[in-house]
């Protein structure tokens, strides 16, 4: 049995690793004023009929701070490169010259940079959630032990354990956000 208390246990963990990991992935896409190639990590761009990363058919470049430069590996692709760019809603408007896209970050005013601590907040909170559905079933799954014959005791220890676990994430959650914030807000 407690072999099996110690897998709930370690389950619960690299569950709420994965969710930190997504968070720490959805941060990265939520520009801070500064160019970087994540934030096109999620464009898909029509490759001959089919839904292509845009980081398998161009060359994805950070200039400066503020630019981003793509270089399609064909020329033909500029224009559905542009249109994937424009259709992805990053708030970035593609001017090409023939050769290259480039991407020019405009400053943010203190309004956007609110508006993204926001949505860094909310992001933080999904993560949460998800972290406290974990330890929902991971506690669950003790208490199903518990009327196949596990005692009390042990089943509230291994209870305490799991919520140490979620707590030790909450706070990772909570400084991810806050160093995003941080990063945001910082002119």
């Amino acid at each position: 049995m407690t072999e099996q208390l110690e897998d709930i246990i370690s389950e619960a963990g690299s569950h709420m690793k994965k969710a930190i990991g997504h968070l720490e992935t959805e941060l990265t896409k939520i520009r801070a004023g500064k160019a970087n190639p994540v934030m096109l990590d999620g464009i898909n761009v029509d490759y001959y009929g089919s839904p292509t990363p845009l980081s398998q058919i161009a060359n994805v470049l950070v200039p400066d701070a503020r630019t981003i430069s793509i270089q399609p590996w064909e020329k033909n692709m500029l224009g559905p490169i542009e249109k994937a760019i424009i259709a992805s809603n990053i708030g970035l408007n593609p001017q090409s010259d023939g050769t290259f896209i480039r991407l020019f970050l405009p400053p943010l005013t203190e309004e956007r940079r609110k508006d993204l601590v926001k949505r860094v907040n909310g992001e933080g909170e999904h993560a949460k959630v998800a972290i406290r559905n974990i330890r929902r079933d991971q506690i669950e799954s003790v208490r199903k032990l518990v009327k196949d014959g596990l005692s009390e005791d042990i089943a509230k220890d291994a209870e305490g354990r799991i919520q140490v676990v979620t707590d030790k994430h909450i706070v990772l959650i909570d400084q991810h956000c806050k160093d995003k914030e941080k990063d945001i807000m910082t002119v």
